[in-house]
């Protein structure tokens, strides 16, 4: 019988059915970080539980690390007690921690791919809704709860409910100017925030299968936003050559076994899914976040939302969110001034992303009231960027250059908006508040939106803006 992905990889790692009808699915790899993993570790020490699988748990500190000055211990109290508790619970279960002196630290769906812990075929489960992120291998990956972080140390299961499959197909040609984060807002803004509620997102499409692993991970990295559990591509050649020498792939002929094996967990041809939806590439331009969730958005030249002109439905949360953000119905984004420039996050922290707007941002100056930084994903990542010189690109033009971490995508650490500030940024989320400031605003693009914006000042159509020579996009 044909079976997607999802059912194979399902189907592989079920232990039993639960009375409650749900699924314990055994986890192959476990990713733990220093904010949501010390209530599960205490409550281990409460019940005298060990950890059951050490080798297949690995920690690193994201979230909470400072990213301008690293020295320990670090100014920030909660922070160090967090980081300390940590490495304590490494040491004492037996786990492998990727700490500030392993030059692996980094966001921990950030380090998983690069140190090639994720791989095809895998269940994975993080304390962090965007573990999705590791689908992009043909993987299924789960953000889940402390709860079941305790569990998952515990057991090395969890227990879900099955999710139907969602094909999402995007063919076609990007246009200059387009990048993988608007492919995914695009999507979202289309099918919604709620409208992956009960679904895992299979992305295809030669679109797709065009992209290389860093623009798949932001593509799956948001699929939590659009209401799906879980989003995943199929593994092809793509998948292989990227994991190939990683330090925790397979080697030589079992690397060669691997592929085989990863070969056979991608959707059947003849797959049946509960809903397709496709997508024309060509119809996806520049977009921005406007409001308060990643779905409330327009392409960069296109109007804002008149309450007038909405389904009765949707007025109520249209409304909260023009005055919140301080807009206009009818109004374009294009044109709204900024304060803050941030590239960054596990959506769009690794090298590739850097690249795209250091090469916007090369021969440039950041507008003077702008406050701009620069945060890579990793150590790794930071320092292959510093190789290629692009931390003096970003420099010269008036950004911060700062340290691995998760920085201002959710401000649990000094990085954050102050008052009103509005802020272009490349992350994930732009709810209320959740940059540090109770009121601040964030627009979310792509990292060459951004790039384009610190630079102007102010929101631009990356498509039309030439400041001076700028470099032609890739």
């Amino acid at each position: 019988m044909a079976r997607t992905l999802f059912q194979k990889v399902w189907d592989l790692h079920a232990v039993r059915t639960l009375p409650n009808g749900q699924t314990q699915l055994y986890i192959g790899l476990h990713l733990v970080h220093e904010v949501t993993s010390p209530q599960a570790f205490a409550e281990l020490r409460e019940r005298g539980w060990t950890v059951k699988a050490p080798h297949r748990t690995f920690a690193t500190i994201d979230h909470i690390v400072p990213t301008a000055a690293q020295a320990r211990p670090f100014a920030d109290l909660m922070a160090e007690s967090m980081t300390a508790a940590l490495e304590r619970n490494c040491r004492d279960y037996g786990i492998r921690f990727f700490d500030l002196a392993s030059g692996a630290q980094g966001i921990v769906h950030v380090i998983g791919p690069e140190m090639g812990l994720t791989q095809p075929g895998m269940t994975i489960a993080c304390g962090d809704s965007h573990t999705s992120t590791h689908g992009a291998f043909g993987a299924i990956a789960f953000g889940i709860g402390t709860s079941q972080v305790r569990d998952v140390l515990a057991t090395q299961t969890m227990s879900i409910s099955p999710l139907k499959v969602r094909r999402i197909e995007v063919n076609g040609q990007l246009r200059p100017g387009v990048f993988a984060k608007d492919v995914i807002l695009h999507i979202i803004g289309k099918l919604g925030v709620k409208g992956g509620t009960g679904y895992a997102y299979e992305y295809a499409g030669d679109t797709i299968h065009r992209m290389s692993m860093d623009e798949r991970m932001t593509i799956c990295n948001m699929s939590i936003e659009g209401g799906a559990r879980v989003g995943y591509v199929n593994p092809d050649e793509t998948t292989f050559e990227y994991l190939r020498d990683r330090p925790y792939a397979p080697q030589g002929a079992d690397f060669d076994r691997a592929v085989a094996w990863w070969k056979s967990m991608a959707s059947d041809p003849d797959a049946v899914y509960d809903d397709v939806v496709r997508i024309d590439a060509a119809d996806i331009a520049p977009t921005v976040t406007w409001g308060i969730n990643p779905g409330q958005s327009v392409p960069v030249d296109g109007r804002l939302p008149h309450p007038d002109e909405v389904p009765d439905s949707e007025r109520a949360g249209i409304v909260e969110a023009l005055e919140f953000m301080g807009f206009d119905g009818g109004l374009r984004v294009l044109g709204t001034k900024i304060d803050v420039a941030f590239i960054g996050s596990c959506t769009n922290g690794r090298l590739s992303d850097l690249r795209e707007a250091a090469q916007v941002v090369a021969g440039h100056k950041v507008a003077p009231h702008v406050r701009a930084l620069v945060v890579p994903g990793s150590q790794k990542v930071a320092a292959a960027a510093e190789r290629e010189g692009l931390d003096r690109i970003f420099q010269e033009a008036g950004f911060e250059w700062r340290r691995a971490g998760c920085s201002m995508c959710l401000a649990m650490n000094p990085d954050r908006l102050s008052g009103r500030e509005v802020c272009a940024s490349s992350s994930n989320r732009n709810f209320k508040g959740r940059q540090g400031s109770p009121t601040g605003r964030t627009l979310l693009m792509s990292p060459a939106m951004v790039a384009a914006a610190a630079i102007a000042g102010e929101v631009v159509d990356i498509r039309t803006w030439k400041p001076e020579a700028v470099p032609a996009l890739a």
